[in-house]
């Protein structure tokens, strides 16, 4: 009987405990679903995959160029004629993305379908402090472009996420016709007041690559020995790079029969090859490119920059079906500090550069770099309808800015 109840508890004892583990499995198995879904929810519904492009014809000149090429063994032999003309190959953008933007009431979707290709996916969100809605927003866009034989890459990626009283947001954006590629992360207090406006404020870190304001030809040239007289003369930067001068002297006569000796140096290249006859001709036709070709090899030396400085920003906006406005601004205040970078060839000095190099004991210039926006309609009367919508950027020294405005008659 006593063997007999034991193994009675035994059994019950095993079905409680198995019943214990299936439900603690079936709450966790729930947990795990609900995450997914919750996830799906506020980060992936709604958001639009694509893939997009455009091909178009070059630019061409209204005229053909053409020049002649004459024997050398025979000047006054029948010549060619040569086509000049600079022929670009066709022109082209394609795109691949993720997005998941908000679009404010005034926005009206441009076409049946997301292409993700320049100005016709420019959303108001993504430089307006605050959102269309609360929560997740973000795009990932990559693009490849091409106009008359140029080609760069554009690309943005975008994630921010809004509250009642928080603005959080990180960027990564590269415009490579004008050389613009930085990245950023904000955080931001947000004060509401009222319906129509809010403000905010807090700190933003950004990074760049690019050297702004540090001209290395314009610092070498400038620097000087101890006598005052030019350390580094133009010219010597032509030895820097292979080439070398010979010098010579022209004998001819002049117009009016008068025997003319013409001193001078002519100029060769590391292959030996003659590339000018005077150093006039070295200086006007050789000498930009070696400059470019110096500023680019000094600024490849240099590390990515990193600075943070405080961050305001301030949003209204209005809507009614025949009346609306948004204006919005962004103002990074002139408080930076780098983090990242030589510090000496940094935007802070960019006017500390002289004759000798940089100034000894000069102080950084600070500087403001700001955003801002308006969007503006109004339908008046039945026919008639007035719109204005422009962003402007400067960061750095770069500007950015893009404007529509007009009059739309609808004859009834």
């Amino acid at each position: 009987m006593k063997k007999l109840l034991i193994i009675i508890i035994l059994l019950l004892s095993g079905n409680t405990f198995a019943q214990e583990i299936t439900y603690t499995e079936a709450i966790k198995t729930k947990k795990k679903s609900n995450f997914f879904k919750d996830l799906y929810k506020d980060f992936f519904k709604y958001g639009t995959f694509y893939a997009a492009g455009n091909i178009g014809s070059a630019y061409e000149t209204q005229r053909p160029d053409f020049f002649v090429r004459t024997d050398p063994d025979n000047l006054y032999a029948i010549p060619d004629v040569v086509d000049q003309t600079i022929y670009h190959p066709f022109d082209y953008r394609y795109g691949i993305g993720f997005r998941k933007l908000a679009r404010f009431d005034y926005e009206v979707k441009g076409a049946n379908f997301y292409n993700g290709i320049g100005e016709d996916e420019n959303n108001v969100g993504l430089s307006a402090p605050t959102a269309a809605i609360k929560g997740f927003e973000y795009l990932i866009h990559y693009e490849k472009e091409r106009k008359r034989g140029e080609e760069w890459i554009n690309s943005r990626y975008f994630l921010r996420h809004t509250g009642d009283n928080h603005i959080v947001k990180l960027e990564q954006r590269e415009q490579g016709n004008i050389g613009f590629k930085y990245q950023s992360a904000e955080a931001r207090a947000r004060l509401p007041i009222g319906k129509k406006f809010s403000i905010s404020a807090g700190a933003i870190y950004r990074t760049h690559e690019k050297a702004y304001g540090y001209n290395p030809i314009e610092i070498w040239l400038n620097e000087q020995n101890d006598d005052g007289t030019a350390a580094n003369p133009w010219y010597t930067l032509g030895y820097e790079y292979g080439y070398y001068d010979t010098y010579y002297v022209a004998n001819y006569y002049d117009q009016d029969g008068n025997f003319v000796q013409f001193p001078a140096w002519f100029w060769m290249d590391e292959n030996d090859v003659l590339v000018a006859h005077t150093d006039e001709v070295f200086r006007d036709e050789v000498f930009p490119d070696l400059m470019n070709r110096y500023n680019n090899d000094i600024w490849d030396l240099l590390d990515p920059y990193g600075e943070i400085a405080p961050v305001v920003g301030a949003d209204f906006y209005h809507y009614k079906n025949k009346f609306w406005m948004h204006a919005y601004a962004n103002w990074i205040l002139p408080y930076h500090k780098y983090l990242k970078g030589d510090e000496d060839f940094s935007y802070l000095n960019r006017g500390n550069w002289g004759k000798g190099g940089l100034r000894q004991d000069s102080t950084p210039e600070q500087w403001s770099d700001y955003q801002a926006g308006l969007m503006f309609g109004w339908k008046v009367g039945k026919m008639l309808g007035i719109f204005v919508e422009g962003e402007y950027t400067k960061f750095w020294d770069s500007e950015i800015y893009s404007t529509n405005f007009g009059i739309n008659i609808t004859m009834k």
